[in-house]
């Protein structure tokens, strides 16, 4: 149910699934993704538990990490790459980062900047993604 053009939708999923995890009922595996992540942020519990306002609200900045909602989709989604290695290669990409920076967030954060990036790039030129020149992107990290 994560794939909607209703932005006030796909958010309150994010918001049912922490409220589900609070209440310690049966999460979906998407769900458990997603608490996992909200986890992982606590800096965004207090977000997860408010009125319906939070779902119509606008981040206007064009940094992810001040949109809570962009922010975990982006991890989600760099998650989802890793594990079905979509873009090819980005699964070893990955372990090299995390040999070269020992901590999993930070390499998530440094990988979803360039994700970032290369989404903002093909939606603003109207073109598909270029997995090969996001590939490219992120083995600068290296």
């Amino acid at each position: 149910m994560l794939f909607s053009d209703d932005r006030k939708q796909l958010r309150d999923q994010f918001r049912q699934a922490w409220k589900k995890k609070l209440a310690n009922e049966h999460l979906e595996p998407l769900e458990k993704q997603i608490a996992t992540l909200i986890e992982e942020h606590p800096w965004y519990h207090p977000l997860m538990v408010q009125d319906d306002d939070v779902l119509d609200q606008d981040f206007t900045s064009e940094h992810a990490d001040e949109n809570p909602f962009l922010h975990l989709s982006l991890h989600l989604a760099l998650r989802e790459q890793v594990g079905t290695d979509r873009p090819a290669g980005i699964r070893s990409l990955t372990r090299s980062l995390l040999l070269k920076y020992q901590d999993g967030h930070e390499v998530e954060h440094k990988m979803m900047e360039c994700l970032a990036v290369f989404l903002w790039d093909a939606q603003r030129q109207g073109v598909a993604p270029d997995e090969a020149a996001y590939l490219e992107r992120l083995k600068a990290l290296l």
